[in-house]
């Protein structure tokens, strides 16, 4: 079974603090991942260690820079990250790779991603974790503009012909406007009106564009919290099912 997973940004780092790290949440999330006897493919979200640069330039999955500096900036952020949740899986003996998005995808004029992951598939096959992230990619028309880690999870999915996605968060689902969890999500009109914006500085669309972006799977997507993971990871169905 081949599972493609996203550890949110807000789970792993601190979102209202610069390029700070939450290593204790980090930890336990590459506990789970160790102990999954699937295939998995791993993106993580940016959190601190991106949204504040995008934000900073005024980069975003729209707009785009030609300052290669600025582009450079937001990419070596998100590669420290990625060093981060790298060296926590190989602590733990997973044998993880990076997948950096600014050297394997593009967008075209029409903001279409290219980003073909035949490396990806070979990794798995030779039992690596391929570990991808958000990132800045080369835009035709455009200099280069963000790459969402939630894009990344939908470009995984279809090319490795996931059978499960989870996306996992500092939430424990997708809520209501009440504030309960939301079993079962099928179409976007139906929760549109609860879904809000993220709390802190995000260009990649908040909690509505999450769902929008998975409901173009094929697979089933859920969204959990951190106390879930390994209950996914397991083969359960936590939190909110997206299909």
């Amino acid at each position: 079974m081949t599972t493609v997973l996203k550890l949110g940004g807000s789970l792993i780092t601190d979102k209202e603090r610069a390029e700070t790290l939450d290593g204790e949440a980090l930890a336990a999330a590459a506990d789970a991942i160790a102990d999954c006897d699937d295939e998995v493919a791993l993106v993580h979200g940016a959190g601190s260690f991106g949204h504040h640069y995008a934000d900073a330039h005024g980069v975003s999955v729209t707009e785009g820079t030609t300052d290669a500096s600025a582009a450079l900036e937001i990419h070596g952020s998100m590669t420290t990250l990625n060093r981060f949740v790298l060296s926590r899986l190989h602590d733990r003996n997973v044998s993880a790779l990076p997948v950096h998005p600014l050297s394997a995808g593009a967008r075209d004029a029409d903001a279409a991603l290219d980003f073909p992951i035949p490396s990806v598939r070979t990794m798995l096959g030779e039992g690596f974790v391929p570990v991808s992230h958000g990132d800045v990619l080369a835009h035709e028309g455009e200099g280069a503009t963000i790459v969402s880690g939630d894009e990344v999870v939908v470009r995984f999915a279809e090319g490795l012909d996931a059978d499960r996605v989870g996306l996992c968060s500092t939430v424990d689902g997708v809520y209501d406007a009440d504030g309960a969890v939301i079993d079962h999500i099928e179409d976007f009109d139906s929760v549109a009106s609860a879904l809000g914006e993220s709390d802190a500085t995000d260009v990649t669309g908040g909690m509505a564009g999450k769902v929008r972006t998975l409901l173009e799977l094929d697979a089933p997507a859920y969204v959990f919290g951190a106390d879930d993971l390994s209950t996914f990871l397991s083969g359960g169905e936590p939190g909110t099912r997206i299909d």
